[in-house]
């Protein structure tokens, strides 16, 4: 019986996707549940399994095509779960092998057409030797060889054909969700008034705290770490209580004042930068928002956080420190009106009580919308996030 394939349900924020990846080729056998391709959004990556153990024998869509919400891309002929699945038939290899030169995916076929690159030179991983899209992007073709000259001529020949070999270039078309970040970024620029305030924070009350009670809270809460991300959530719920504006958005001519603080966390991965949102952030203790930001982390390196996981938010907050940015000017994450910038920190001299002393500095960068948030209370709110910090009993005591 031929089952179909179709591309999962689109939230109405998704219009369409791209078939990023097929992991398996027509005539394989595949089993219930079992990874069949992958589909991009310009918010995540959306994986598509087989609901049925059997053989893949139609493929209707290839890498790189648009599909729709519920379209069918594939049809798979179930067979019993106590049958062995059938073996590709000799006809169905006869025609892999005619599909180019060699077993060659026929996206891969159009990714070398457009890259220029030989198929010949190219060594398949796929199944039977099968040229796949990923060994096309992924090959970098040899340094032209060197040709037997008179001596006088051998030298200048190398030398002109490493500097061949090392001038190399491979264009590769923006993913998706990198395009679709792009364009926001752009969208942010030329549509917001957009300004960034800064200020420094001493982290030596709250990195003695760390250091004083990380073990126990590592046992109390099943080997939770506690680290800096938690409290400034924390520190950032209560200053937006304070400053409501802060955590409003503009909706045409209308500002929506959000009774919530649903907390953005912005998260690097190989694919691009994502942002869940930790939903109702002020009704979070250190534990579980720490424990919840690992768990995101978690997912979006392993491509596995959802659309409504990334969906929302009132403020965001960014910590470029992890990579030893000192200091940065955070774009605003759209229709939110303002978001945090952390950054590393860094033994710096400071005047305490008219005295220098060495102490953990971090810079703070809030960016926000002018069009709705003027300067001074951007000032404030950060300086609260600074009192905060410096005095992180006050977070707890929410005072």
């Amino acid at each position: 019986m031929a089952i179909e394939i179709k591309a999962p349900p689109y939230p109405e924020s998704v219009q369409e996707g791209t078939l990023a990846t097929w992991h398996k080729n027509v005539g394989d056998s595949v089993t219930r549940d079992e990874l069949l391709v992958y589909i991009e959004t310009d918010k995540v990556v959306l994986e598509v399994v087989a609901p049925v153990t059997g053989v893949l024998t139609t493929v209707l869509k290839a890498e790189g095509d648009i599909i729709l919400s519920n379209e069918i891309i594939a049809t798979i002929e179930e067979v019993a779960a106590s049958t062995t699945p059938a073996t590709p038939s000799v006809q169905q290899e006869q025609a892999d092998v005619q599909v180019a030169d060699s077993l060659v995916n026929p996206a891969a076929k159009k990714r070398a057409d457009e890259l220029g690159i030989d198929l010949t030179e190219i060594t398949g991983t796929g199944k039977g030797g099968r040229i796949t899209k990923e060994d096309v992007v992924n090959f970098t073709p040899s340094p032209p060889a060197v040709a037997v000259a008179a001596p006088q001529q051998t030298q200048e020949a190398a030398q002109e054909a490493a500097q061949e070999g090392d001038r190399v270039e491979r264009r590769v078309p923006m993913t998706r969700m990198r395009a679709r970040i792009a364009e926001r970024l752009l969208e942010v620029t030329q549509t917001t008034a957009s300004l960034t305030t800064f200020n420094e924070v001493d982290m030596s009350a709250l990195m003695g705290l760390r250091k004083q009670y990380q073990d126990e809270f590592t046992k109390t809460h099943n080997g939770t770490r506690l680290g800096f991300m938690g409290f400034f959530v924390r520190a950032s719920v209560e200053a937006l209580k304070r400053f409501p504006l802060v955590n409003s958005s503009i909706d045409g001519n209308d500002v929506v004042y959000h009774g919530f603080q649903d907390i953005g966390v912005a998260v690097s991965t190989d694919r691009g930068l994502v942002v869940p949102v930790l939903r109702n952030a002020e009704n979070m203790s250190i534990a579980t928002v720490e424990n919840s930001i690992g768990e995101y982390a978690t997912k979006a390196r392993d491509g596995k956080l959802t659309i409504e996981e990334m969906t929302g938010g009132t403020f965001t907050i960014t910590n470029g420190g992890v990579y030893g940015s000192l200091l940065s000017t955070p774009i605003i994450n759209p229709p939110q009106t303002a978001i945090l910038g952390m950054h590393t920190i860094q033994q710096r001299p400071v005047a305490i009580n008219g005295q220098v002393e060495i102490r953990p500095m971090m810079n703070l960068a809030l960016s926000y919308d002018h069009r709705i948030i003027d300067g001074k209370e951007a000032v404030k709110f950060l300086v609260a996030i600074k009192q905060l910090i410096e005095d992180p009993a006050k977070i707890l005591l929410e005072i």
